[in-house]
């Protein structure tokens, strides 16, 4: 054998990993890894349930209130009054347990404390944009509600996630249910199922049957949004969800299908609520709450913990003269005892600064405890023909020419006969009927505005472009999503819903010579004191020309001194305006504006048990209710106080070409057609009509009335002219020669023709110059 040293051989089964399968981990490392995983997720597991304890109640005892103040500090109202009352579930029915079961947490008697793969799900969900989900259980929104605060922290989901799992091991299913039921918010400031059938139904919880409970169920979804009396235009959306509560009832065998296929969606009562809110606080605290979550300033779940300090844009002397004026000329002239028509009436309104888009004040209704629903922002009734002015606005903003390629301006021609059919309108056909069947012949748009003549506006429609006439009426204020308001000749006569603050906003736009302002509703805003809260910037923007806005100007002040709206004379300021009344006399309104503020009112009829719209023939004991009457006297009222501190001014207006100059007689009519500003003492009122409907009975009262007023051209100079009784008083007049308003108070007033106007039942001794007296109370 050879002494020399052999070459060594590898071990055998000991191979060597080389290249990338170096770094990739063996099957033991993956096993070890996984194994030390579990043993941290298990250890990290029992040391949060040790170190998490159940903490005491997060006692509602403790919320802060919300304070709302007015411009000048002084408070309007407070809402930290806490609505709610505590029920054993003995005293909740069955179909109320099944339904809020059905709506949040079908498997919650069978499932554990927490759903894992939920908050997975509503994780991936919320980060791939299909909406904001929480995956919780009942269990884990109980301990949110009860224990823990509202804040989303990854703290405050793993202290939820052990109490939860803790609670549900220390207490029954019936006991944590009965807690939800009892913490849950409803809207309405309702705290717990409880105050919740009480605030909606006027019934104690254990009365609740399916649908009412379906409804309130849906309600924990989106309490603010869906209480379909303070939102009637997201009634779809509330029936959708209560669709799905049902439906999710009848799945789990809690309703029969036969008693699901029999009910009808139960609409709440308009809610009476806490004293503390009456009169117009609760509506302010109301349109302002939404306001804030509505516009992402402050959440709803952060105001409920309260301790803001909310300043807003309202002046305490504007509100209040606001409720006076109604008080005056509307609420003390209605008799509920002896006129069924008269429990219907309703009334809104909404004042605006032009200049700075801010809501000096706002009316909403007689009171927050018997009437909920805040009348100013409601957008359910048809604006009728104060819709009319943004026709006009269009057709000089666009340069527009009639169907033979005349332009159009306030003296153009147009045939006037009741019925007449629309030419050039590509869709069915459409004859519109003027207010009482009345034809006009030859009429140029200045007179047609005057007496709303509905032949001539739906004609002015289909001529601008019935896309461009709804387009000018977004860009001066109207949201884009303003129901009916849609392209067709029908959009000139006001079938558009919208609100009062929608058409304050747009009537500030031709006021502030067509800048327009978003509407501002918050001052500012502090937390606990001390945090202020940022407030979006208010946005302006030209959204139409000054010629556009200022001719209209220029029209609608012959209106309030030739037209529909004499009664607005009592304002005893150089104002502009329109009138409406909504199909079948269901709504009146007046929008009118100084230079100083615009202001917009309506008289509604609903029924205040049904909540359906009602008609208001032979309300305050009137054949009908028109623009020109009580919402033209209240607006009146209300401009002469809210301004009394304030110097007169006059519009300064830049006119579109020919605007201002004499048209040559128009053929039909019997009388000449006006100058820039009319100023005849005795005018021919016309009606005021915005869509096809049966008309009521005519006033015929004939009562005496003058005329006075300023006038504008187009050099904004200011001269003096004008008598009443004898007295020479000062007016203004831009460019030509009228009579002037008088700014006195008690003078007389010579009586004018008698009007039989539909629109415009005639002033009487409220009329002319003598309209500055306010009505006296019981007259």
């Amino acid at each position: 054998m050879s002494d020399e040293p052999q070459p060594q051989q590898p071990a055998r089964g000991k191979r060597q990993r080389t290249g990338w399968r170096r770094i990739v981990p063996t099957w033991r490392m993956t096993l070890g890894a996984l194994l030390a995983g579990a043993l941290l997720l298990i250890g990290g597991f029992f040391l949060g349930y040790h170190l998490v304890h159940i903490p005491s109640a997060n006692a509602l005892a403790l919320k802060q209130a919300n304070v709302y103040l007015y411009t000048d500090g002084s408070v309007i109202a407070r809402d930290g009054e806490v609505n709610r009352e505590n029920v054993g579930l003995g005293r909740i029915s069955q179909d109320a347990q099944h339904a809020i079961l059905a709506a949040e947490d079908r498997d919650f008697y069978t499932e554990s404390a927490v759903d894992p793969q939920a908050m997975l799900r509503a994780a991936w969900n919320t980060a791939t944009g299909k909406g904001k989900q929480s995956g919780s259980t009942i269990t884990q929104q109980y301990v949110k509600n009860y224990y823990l605060q509202q804040e989303q922290t990854v703290t405050r989901k793993v202290k939820e996630f052990f109490i939860a799992i803790k609670l549900d091991r220390e207490q029954s299913k019936d006991k944590i249910l009965e807690g939800y039921l009892n913490t849950s918010y409803f809207g309405r400031n309702a705290y717990g199922i409880q105050a919740a059938a009480q605030a909606y139904y006027g019934m104690d919880a254990q009365d609740l049957d399916a649908g009412r409970a379906a409804y309130l169920a849906a309600l924990v979804n989106a309490p603010s949004q869906y209480d379909v009396v303070t939102h009637p235009e997201n009634r779809p959306a509330a029936e959708s969800r209560w669709n799905y509560v049902l439906d999710g009832m009848v799945q789990k065998g809690w309703l029969s299908g036969t008693e699901r296929a029999g009910l009808k969606f139960p609409p709440p009562k308009e809610s009476t609520n806490s004293t503390g809110m009456s009169g117009q606080r609760g509506y302010i605290v109301q349109i302002m709450k939404n306001h804030l979550v509505q516009n992402k300033i402050v959440g709803e779940e952060e105001l409920d913990t309260g301790g803001y300090r909310i300043t807003t844009t309202l002046q305490k002397d504007k509100q209040n003269a606001f409720v006076d004026a109604v008080n005056d000329n509307l609420i003390d002239r209605l008799d509920q005892k002896e006129r069924e028509v008269d429990t219907y009436v309703r009334a809104g309104g909404t004042a605006i600064e032009p200049k700075t888009g801010k809501v000096r004040a706002m009316y909403n209704g007689i009171d927050y405890v018997k009437q909920y629903t805040p009348n100013a922002t409601r957008r359910d009734y048809q604006v009728g023909s104060i819709f009319k002015p943004f026709v006009f606005t269009a057709a000089v903003e666009n340069a527009s020419t009639t169907q033979d390629g005349r332009p159009i301006t306030p003296n153009t021609v147009y045939d006037g006969t009741n019925k007449r059919p629309v030419q050039g309108w590509s869709g069915d056909l459409y004859e519109p009927a003027n207010e009482d069947d009345r034809s006009y012949g030859d009429i140029t748009v200045r007179e047609a505005t005057d007496k709303s003549v509905n032949a001539v506006y739906a004609q002015l429609a289909v001529d601008i472009g019935s896309d461009k006439v709804q387009q000018t009426a977004i860009d001066l204020g109207l949201p884009s999503t303003t129901p009916e308001l849609t392209p067709s000749p029908s959009i000139a006569l006001g079938v558009a819903t919208a609100s009062t603050l929608d058409m304050a906003q747009a009537y500030a736009t031709l006021a502030n010579h067509g800048v327009h302002s978003d509407a501002v509703l918050i001052e500012k805003i502090t937390k606990d004191g001390k945090e202020t809260v940022p407030l979006p910037e208010p946005k302006k923007h030209r959204a139409v020309s000054r010629e556009a806005a200022d001719t209209t100007t220029a029209v609608l002040r012959g209106v309030v001194q030739n037209g529909t709206a004499t009664a607005a004379l009592g304002a005893g300021r150089p104002a502009a305006g329109k009138t409406g009344t909504a199909e079948e006399d269901k709504a009146a309104w007046f929008a009118g504006y100084t230079p100083e503020l615009a202001t917009v009112i309506a008289v509604m009829g609903q029924n205040p048990d049904t909540a359906a719209q009602e008609k208001l023939y032979g309300a305050m004991g009137l054949p009908r209710v028109n623009g020109g009457g009580a919402p033209a006297e209240i607006w009146a009222q209300f401009t002469r106080e809210a301004l009394e501190d304030k110097p007169v001014s006059a519009f300064d207006l830049e006119l579109q070409p020919d605007a201002e100059r004499t048209a040559p007689p128009t053929a039909g009519t019997g009388s000449l057609p006006p100058t820039t500003t009319p100023d005849d003492d005795t005018p021919t009122p016309g009606p005021d009509e915005n869509t096809d409907r049966t008309p009521g009975p005519d006033d015929g009262t004939g009562e005496g009335r003058t005329e006075g007023g300023t006038n504008e051209g187009t050099d904004g100079d200011t001269t003096t002219g004008g008598t009443d009784d004898g007295t020479s008083t000062g007016g203004t007049t831009d460019g030509t020669t009228g009579g002037g308003t008088t700014g006195d108070t008690g003078s007389g007033g010579t009586g004018g023709n008698g009007s039989t106007d539909g629109e415009n039942p005639g002033a009487g001794s409220r009329g002319g110059l003598t309209g500055f007296i306010p009505r006296p109370r019981g007259e």
